[in-house]
């Protein structure tokens, strides 16, 4: 190949990977299926199969076209290959450009005989169905689904390409061409693997990324993995009905506040304790109100006069755990290899205090 149409071929190869595995550069610029069939495509939260029902039909048709345009580009980057005259071009171009007009052609006709009778061709119709009550169709299953999606209490979670949504009776992966469904009740869910990465685009932290398998215990729907951050596992969790098995080899890592809670509990508990007068009564903390106060904040760092440290008067009003939680909100999230030792501010009198402060009632 001559210059210009190596340059376009790579041009050309980095706008296919980009429009088909849209980065959050391509999505905001609106060059994504979705953006560009908007019109057409409607409103998710309005409709959300009807929705998925016509974007995996466009987003196939639209891929498909992906080899034709590669042609047609060449036409004019490679004018001494006479591409633009079918019958002067080389056997190679003539057997690609028939693929690039076959694949458009046959994803053309799938979608019309998807589209037949309301959509009852589609494959995700047919997904639909297997989950139908005796007397009904996938259209009641779509209305449950739909309903259940423009709840505020859902769980989603992942890119455009990889969502993973969870409503009260339903478990959804969206992805590029298909939509995997679930009934809540008739799955069994396994941790299988995990992925630690040390730095993500969005933060300068270490994360994990879980895999969940999803299996049904009706044997017409296909299991499937969902992929998600281990710091949603716990609101993973508490939206779904059934229990998620750990396989032995794995290892869910809590996410940074929790386990600096848990350091900040064992130091704490290094500490000189308080004792409390016979005659004070305690009462429940005022953070979560389900534990009675048990911490008491007492200068012992340093000297009275010393440091930044403060006197706390406060009487006890705080649980363990509730004044850890304090302490990691008043810290920079991007470094927390400064939080152990640095100061906050009681929550009640703004009373300067470190860890060495803080003193177990006893």
């Amino acid at each position: 190949m001559e210059s210009p149409a190596v340059t376009f071929t790579l041009a050309y190869l980095v706008f296919a990977v980009c429009f088909v595995f849209p980065p959050d550069e391509v999505r905001s610029a609106g060059l994504t299926v979705q953006s560009l069939l908007a019109a057409w495509l409607g409103s998710e939260d309005a409709a959300f199969v009807q929705y998925h029902l016509r974007r995996s039909t466009g987003t196939l048709l639209a891929h498909s076209l992906l080899p034709l345009g590669y042609y047609l580009g060449m036409c004019f980057a490679a004018p001494e290959k006479h591409l633009c005259f079918f019958y002067l071009a080389s056997g190679g171009w003539k057997t690609f450009f028939f693929f690039a007009v076959l694949f458009p052609a046959v994803t053309s006709a799938l979608a019309y005989y998807w589209s037949r009778k309301g959509w009852n061709n589609h494959p995700l119709a047919r997904t639909l169905a297997v989950h139908a009550l005796p007397q009904s169709g996938w259209r009641a299953v779509a209305s449950s689904i739909n309903t259940e999606f423009r709840r505020i209490d859902k769980f989603a979670t992942g890119t455009p390409g990889a969502r993973v949504i969870v409503t009260d009776t339903w478990v959804i992966k969206v992805t590029t061409y298909c939509l995997h469904v679930a009934q809540q009740q008739d799955i069994h869910l396994t941790v299988t693997d995990s992925r630690q990465h040390e730095l993500t685009p969005d933060s300068n932290m270490p994360v994990q990324f879980l895999t969940i398998r999803v299996a049904s215990i009706n044997p017409y729907v296909k299991a499937f993995d969902i992929r998600l951050n281990s710091t949603e596992y716990g609101e993973l969790r508490e939206k779904l009905h059934a229990p998620i098995s750990n396989a032995a080899n794995v290892v869910i890592h809590q996410s940074l506040s929790d386990l600096f809670l848990e350091t900040f509990t064992s130091l704490v508990e290094m500490n000189q304790t308080y004792p409390v007068p016979s005659t004070q009564e305690l009462e429940p903390c005022i953070g979560c109100m389900q534990t009675i106060a048990n911490i008491k904040l007492i200068k012992n760092c340093q000297e009275p006069n010393d440091g930044e440290c403060q006197q706390c008067y406060c009487r006890p009003m705080w649980c363990l755990t509730c004044m850890g939680k304090w302490f990691a909100s008043r810290q920079d999230q991007q470094h927390p290899e400064t939080w152990l030792s640095s100061q906050v501010p009681c929550p009640t009198c703004r009373a300067k205090f470190c860890i060495l402060d803080v003193c177990i009632i006893r």
